[in-house]
């Protein structure tokens, strides 16, 4: 949980060291503004990812599914400023048993809520849908745009990283990969 009163002294002491005067009308009451922001922006840190996760039938065919398109917000643990993206994320069943569609968005925003790299959220996402489901493969694609490469050091709006992670038989068989990577392609542009 985060200590909210210490982060607001915290912030105070920020504002101070880079020249402002945090008793001026309009800062007197941002480290307390920033503190609330950051109990929400880091609340992946007191949350287990797979919490509310259930499997859900059994016996239904063990065909590919994708969840594309999931918008994410998370902050670079290098220079706590916000990355933000989508991911994108195929997993291949096992004996029928699939993830609700919501749990698979849960887990992402869970996970980005903290201090967080790129290619650590994208393992752990992939990480997660196979504890959680136990699945026969997984593939995770996330795209994010940095504001650490927008707004400061090399200012390159628009830049996008993209990551990856595949794991069982969606890294290890090359037509089931090809169809993941063929599902997922269209939407990681």
């Amino acid at each position: 949980m985060v200590d909210k009163e210490r982060a607001a002294r915290a912030i105070r002491e920020l504002l101070a060291a880079v020249g402002e005067n945090p008793d001026r009308p309009g800062l007197q009451e941002t480290p307390e503004r920033v503190a609330r922001m950051y109990e929400e922006l880091f609340a992946g840190l007191e949350r287990d990812p797979l919490e509310d996760v259930k499997l859900f039938g059994e016996g239904l065919p063990d065909e590919l599914v994708v969840v594309r398109d999931i918008p994410f917000y998370s902050m670079c643990e290098h220079h706590l400023l916000p990355f933000y993206g989508q991911a994108h994320i195929a997993y291949l069943p096992r004996d029928g048993r699939i993830l609700g569609l919501s749990k698979l968005a849960r887990i992402v925003d869970t996970l980005a809520r903290k201090p967080q790299l790129q290619e650590r959220l994208t393992t752990e996402i992939a990480d997660a849908v196979e504890r959680a489901a136990t699945t026969r493969g997984v593939a995770v694609v996330v795209v994010a745009e940095h504001l650490c490469m927008t707004m400061r050091g090399i200012k390159k709006p628009g830049a996008k990283t993209v990551t990856s992670r595949s794991i069982g038989e969606l890294k290890t068989d090359a037509a089931l990969r090809a169809e993941a990577a063929a599902l997922l392609k269209p939407y990681t542009r």
